[in-house]
């Protein structure tokens, strides 16, 4: 870090802080079951909606359902991960910096 002055740290710093700012408001959908379940989750990883079809309500097949809403959460997160890790990379010019993502 000693090619960077006080004032690009800082810079840097408000960037980042901005970007965090933005991750919060971006969100990404993710479907599975053909559109039976819909999930939508933030850049900070934080689940805003969860959609259900009531076609796939089946007390029957409980399981499956079970199975559909965790296949759809773990590609949320993953999603969102990346798209996090995007943003920081174009503050960051790749550089991984510890303690970021």
């Amino acid at each position: 870090m000693s090619q960077f002055n006080m004032r690009q740290i800082q810079e840097l710093q408000a960037k980042m802080m901005k970007a965090q700012e933005e991750l919060g408001k971006a969100t990404v959908e993710v479907t599975a079951g053909g559109g039976a379940i819909k999930i939508v989750i933030n850049g900070h990883q934080q689940f805003q909606s969860v959609e259900i079809s009531p076609e796939v309500v089946n007390p029957e097949e409980v399981e499956f359902l079970q199975d559909l809403v965790l296949a759809a959460c773990n590609e949320a997160v993953q999603k969102s991960q990346e798209m996090a890790a995007q943003s920081m990379s174009k503050l960051t010019g790749g550089l991984k910096i510890p303690g970021l993502m």
